[in-house]
């Protein structure tokens, strides 16, 4: 009766907490109450007092295997009855050993703890670890935190472990803290409060008690309580705004664990925290209605060791238990002693023996099994934490400043040398390597003794990105500071945040700041990508750096964020262009397409830069600044127009130059004649389309032929009016075969490859194709052959001529053909949802047969591109060749090429131009001047560059989504012509 007396005690206590404040979460998940307390009971029956005093002890020895350590833990199981174990550190596979060994033996289970404040590889050798709270606490996603929590947990649980005292719960809020500094999460309360609260759900939502530390609050002190007593001399007020509040809010979410440190807090209590009721039962218990277990710090600390019978003093003063006393056996003595003397009665020590054993329940302790030991490196290490560690590492990477725009890079000017301040040059490797894999980029080495060396190195350089991958700064400041006066300098810290206190003044002239934290490979590759837009960062600063930044600075970097200037700095009205939003959403109601994305800049500005809807209609992917878009038709300005101007520009050939001098396979046919000039203005007399493909496709498996003009039971699929497509056949397996290998290597489709060799079977059938007058007829064959001229001439692919003279040196990293070598599918919009050729989404493929026949790389087709990208190559036209401090056309031959005009249509040499005399069948609107020039894309893009108002508009689109052969109501509704003069509208001056 008694006994069940003291479990209804117990209840009524966890009950009385949840009207006030959060019941510890362990115990509230306990569904099977019942089982509990006879679980609990029958423990507490088969136990004597001293037993039951034994159960408040945690005991601390090495991970040793041998005899010795075997029969001193023996000793402390079966004569003290110690209620839990904490292991100093040491190998992973002895303390697994251990834990195994003391468990069999012990007539109650025992709680195995664990001091791992950034993981198990705190005390264990080859386990894992986490970055430091420090770092950690620079992370705005606090889901990481509980993330990084949960897989503690799992860890501890794999080794036998139930308790970890983490995490500490400290404000860092004084620099000359010698123990707490970079273990706590920063200096601001409310930061450290989420970030303690976060984990504290992590561990404990996957089964494993935290325990916060160290009560109440061991930021703001100058001794280590390892050494002797600090003080807190801090009115009320102060605690409970700075040190209490995150202890308060841990004990909010239903924190299991609070461990009380060895502190002085005058305001609160005489005494050390750790043995003052005063702290304990008034504040802790009483006030802030914490009834989880108290533990005390450790016991064998000097800031608390000189006072006699300690863990008596700490159980009176209301902890549950007490850590690592420095001798068991006259500890547990002195408490037998205070229950003999009526300072302690039974009734207390039972309560606090229930509550024990309540969360040994709680943890699983009734059904306690064998940790395995086999494998256990193996489950530790798994590719989810090796993810985890990383994505913690990348989310903490800091952008405290960026006054001269380095971040992201523009890849377009030259001259950037990185200056690696290292031990040695290899240090900085993977933070160069993935550099230079886009662009070209110096490498230096700073050695204190050639500094005057490295300065006259540096001196022509246009940028510098210098490197800390060492502490010892100071040597380096001077050159450092000079060369942060003379030019933009990026300075990125891969180690701890404090070395860059050692040289303020370099830091107060540097362009840019980057704390990395560390300089593991992975983070070194991230930060490069910062610089090549293609990484996020939006790390906020956790502890003030003195004199330099505060708490909580920090800038985002985000490459889905488009950079825009106001509209009326370059002479247009913000309000007036803000209606193209709702033209686009227009678009968008009318199924003119699922999503776009539309760029306007005036004078080399970004003016107008909005994503709108998502890769489709079921809007499960929004469109973003670096969506891929499938060109069309854009190809061939974006790609095969500016290989012949370039080629062009160097004197290889001559507008009325025969294209047959090049392509000898023209010669001795009707098509010796044509010339470039002929090929640009699409006069060659070449037929506007041809279905090249069907060299691929067994006929023979067409009932009825490949298309016919009524539907029947074999041609259902629409393609146009009287057009139907058979839906059942075969490919030819001479050219085609849907698995790849050397003999098919060219992917047209997810599961389609052609023979190598197919493109030359094109170019013969162009060949072939009869001429019908040299008249205007637009066609997609003329720039085929001035994709194969291009080639012959510059002796190489066209794709990796343009990657090489153009779309590298410019910047242009989301530029290309072949999109699914470099880029996710996710990254890439689709075209077409079931394409009736090649079957099944078109993603990363182009949507044009004969460009994807082709291998992808066409004359007419086959570019992906971004609009950012595509207004860089516009604007490069724009400026006459010139693309940030280097010039890729002379500005003769861009004149030439942006204004020569047909004097039989409106096209010019390769561009389309607008239609000054049939308004209505012009691409532009009706406000665009004739010195306009761009082109369209089947695919629903276009890029228009106007020289007289200094405008670009681009507009990426995949109005051919879901299908090619739905009403094309972009054009039906004018979208792009109403959002052009809605810009032209917008022009000011």
């Amino acid at each position: 009766m008694k006994k069940r007396i003291l479990w209804c005690i117990l209840c009524a206590c966890l009950v009385s907490t949840s009207l006030f404040a959060q019941e510890p979460a362990l115990l509230s998940r306990v569904h099977d109450t019942e089982a509990c307390r006879k679980w609990v009971d029958g423990q507490m029956e088969k136990m004597t007092l001293k037993q039951k005093v034994g159960q408040l002890f945690i005991y601390t020895l090495q991970p040793v295997t041998n005899q010795y350590s075997k029969n001193v833990l023996r000793k402390m199981v079966d004569d003290y009855g110690v209620g839990g174990l904490l292991f100093t550190g040491g190998e992973l596979r002895k303390q697994v050993q251990m834990t195994n060994y003391a468990q069999v033996h012990a007539l109650v289970p025992l709680m195995v703890t664990f001091d791992g404040e950034w993981g198990l590889g705190m005390r264990l050798k080859d386990t894992p670890s986490f970055p430091y709270n420090r770092v950690l606490g620079c992370i705005q996603n606090d889901s990481l935190l509980y993330e990084y929590g949960k897989e503690v947990a799992r860890q501890c649980r794999l080794i036998g472990v139930q308790i970890n005292f983490a995490p500490v719960a400290d404000v860092d809020n004084n620099p000359n803290n010698p123990v707490i500094n970079f273990r706590s999460f920063g200096s601001g309360p409310k930061r450290v409060a989420e970030k303690v609260a976060a984990y504290v759900k992590g561990l404990e939502d996957n089964g494993v008690m935290a325990v916060c530390k160290h009560f109440p609050g061991h930021g703001d002190t100058e001794i280590d309580s390892h050494n002797a007593l600090p003080e807190l001399n801090f009115d009320r007020a102060r605690l409970d705004s700075i040190e209490l509040y995150p202890f308060k809010k841990a004990i909010e979410t239903g924190i299991g664990g609070v461990m009380v440190g060895h502190l002085h807090a005058p305001s609160l209590g005489e005494g050390p925290a750790s043995i003052s009721q005063e702290v304990i039962m008034h504040t802790l218990i009483d006030e802030l209605r914490f009834h989880g277990l108290v533990v005390t710090d450790a016991l064998e600390m000097k800031g608390i060791a000189g006072h006699d019978d300690v863990c008596a003093r700490a159980l009176i003063a209301g902890n549950d238990v007490v850590l690592s006393p420095r001798n068991l056996k006259k500890e547990i003595d002195g408490v037998m002693s205070a229950l003999k003397k009526g300072r302690l009665s039974e009734a207390d020590i039972d309560r606090k023996c229930r509550k024990v054993l309540s969360f040994k329940y709680a943890l699983g302790l009734s059904s306690w099994e064998k940790v395995e030991e086999e494998g256990l490196a193996e489950k530790l290490m798994t590719p989810e934490l090796l993810s985890l560690q990383q994505e913690l590492s990348k989310a903490a990477v800091t952008v405290l400043k960026d006054s001269s725009s380095l971040v992201p890079l523009d890849l377009s000017v030259s001259g950037t040398v990185l200056l690696s301040v290292s031990p040695s040059l290899s240090e900085a490797y993977p933070f160069c390597h993935q550099l230079k894999q886009t662009f070209p980029v110096g490498w230096l080495h700073a050695n204190v003794d050639s500094l005057d060396a490295v300065e006259a190195r540096l001196r022509p350089t246009q940028r510098v990105l210098v490197a800390l991958h060492t502490d010892k700064v100071e040597p380096y400041a001077a050159l450092l500071e000079k060369l942060a006066k003379d030019k933009p300098l990026a300075l990125i810290c891969f180690g701890d945040m404090k070395m860059l206190e050692k040289i303020p003044e370099v830091v107060r002239h540097a362009s840019t700041v980057i704390l990395a934290h560390s300089d593991e490979k992975f983070v070194q590759r991230h930060v490069a990508d910062l610089f090549l837009d293609n990484a996020y960062a939006d790390g906020r600063l956790s502890i003030p750096l003195s004199g330099l930044f505060k708490a909580g600075d920090g800038l985002t970097v985000d490459p889905e964020a488009p950079r825009q200037y106001s509209p009326e700095d370059v002479g247009m009205n913000a309000s007036i262009l803000s209606q193209i939003d709702s033209i686009a959403e227009e678009g968008i109601r009318l199924k003119a397409y699922p999503g776009c994305h539309v760029m306007i800049l005036r004078e080399g500005l970004p003016v107008y830069n909005k994503c709108f809807g998502s890769y489709t209609y079921e809007g499960k992917e929004p469109v973003k600044e670096n969506s891929l878009y499938d060109l069309a038709s854009l190809t061939k300005v974006t790609a095969t127009l500016l290989a012949v101007m370039k080629l062009y520009d160097e004197g290889k050939f001559g507008l009325t130059d025969r294209v047959a001098d090049y392509l000898p396979i023209l010669k001795k046919t009707d098509k010796s004649r044509i010339t470039v000039q002929d090929l640009l203005f699409h006069e060659s007399g070449l037929p506007a389309y041809w279905p090249f493909y069907e060299e691929a496709v067994d006929m023979k498996s067409c009932k009825g032929g490949l298309f016919r003009k009524k539907p029947d039971k074999n041609h259902t699929l629409k393609l146009a009016e009287n057009v139907y497509a058979c839906n059942d056949f075969r490919y030819n397996p001479e050219w085609v075969s849907h698995v790849p290998s050397a003999e098919y290597p060219l992917q047209v489709a997810d599961s389609l490859f052609l023979r190598s060799d197919f493109s030359k079977n094109i170019v013969e059938q162009i060949v072939k194709l009869p001429l019908k007058g040299k008249s205007y007829r637009y066609s997609c064959l003329n720039f085929m052959l001035l994709k194969e001229m291009v080639e012959k001439i510059a002796g190489m692919p066209m794709d990796v001529y343009l990657d090489s003279v153009f779309y590298a040196p410019m910047g242009l990293r989301h530029t290309t053909f072949l999109p699914l070598r470099k880029f996710p599918k996710e990254q890439i919009v689709p075209s077409v949802e079931t394409d009736f050729l090649r079957g099944g989404r078109l993603q990363g493929f182009v949507q044009d047969e004969a460009a994807a026949f082709m291998g992808g790389v066409s004359g007419n087709a086959g570019l992906f591109s971004t609009t950012q990208d595509v207004a860089r190559i516009a604007q490069m036209w724009l400026d006459k060749g010139i693309c940030g401090d280097r010039r890729y056309l002379s500005r003769a031959t861009c004149e030439l090429f942006t204004t020569l005009k047909s004097r039989d249509s409106r096209r010019g040499l390769g561009f389309d131009k607008p239609d000054a005399e049939h308004t209505d069948n012009s691409p532009c609107s009706p406000e665009a001047p004739a010195s306009v020039f761009g082109h369209t894309g089947f695919t629903g893009t276009c890029v228009w560059i106007d020289p007289d108002n200094e405008l670009i508009f681009v507009f990426l689109s995949n109005r051919t989504y879901p299908s090619v052969y739905e009403p094309n109501n972009l054009v039906r509704y004018n979208i792009r012509t109403r959002m052009q003069q809605v810009m032209y509208q917008s022009i000011l001056y």
